[in-house]
């Protein structure tokens, strides 16, 4: 069973900072690009960050750029985004993804189960 299994969201005031963290878990052969996405009550799902295999790149969306990081430990199979100065507009439901190459099986696009990120004014 593939899983990845986000941490680390929260109720914070503005101008606070959360650190999100995924896991990856299963029979992984290995790990292209991770990335963190979020949707707000009435949007469509956006993309905050992304990283590359080797964490040699990253994206990132306008409205991030400057507070917040993603970063990557390919042997811990892990993706974290550090977020600061957060603002009320970055609350959403936050969730994990990658591009995974199976043990067994086809690779394909994975996602976490979402975790909740509220910023109060």
């Amino acid at each position: 069973q593939v899983q990845l299994v986000e941490s680390g969201g929260g109720l914070v005031q503005a101008g606070g900072s959360l650190k999100l963290s995924c896991t990856a878990s299963g029979s992984i052969f290995s790990i292209n690009d991770m990335g963190w996405y979020r949707q707000a009550p009435g949007k469509q799902r956006e993309l905050v960050a992304s990283i590359s295999a080797t964490g040699g790149s990253t994206n990132y969306a306008d409205s991030v750029k400057g507070r917040f990081t993603i970063s990557r430990d390919s042997a811990k199979k892990t993706v974290s985004l550090q977020m600061n100065s957060l603002k009320p507009e970055d609350t959403a439901v936050y969730y994990c993804n990658a591009y995974l190459r199976l043990q067994k099986g086809p690779p394909g696009e994975y996602w976490g189960q979402g975790t909740q990120v509220t910023v109060s004014s």
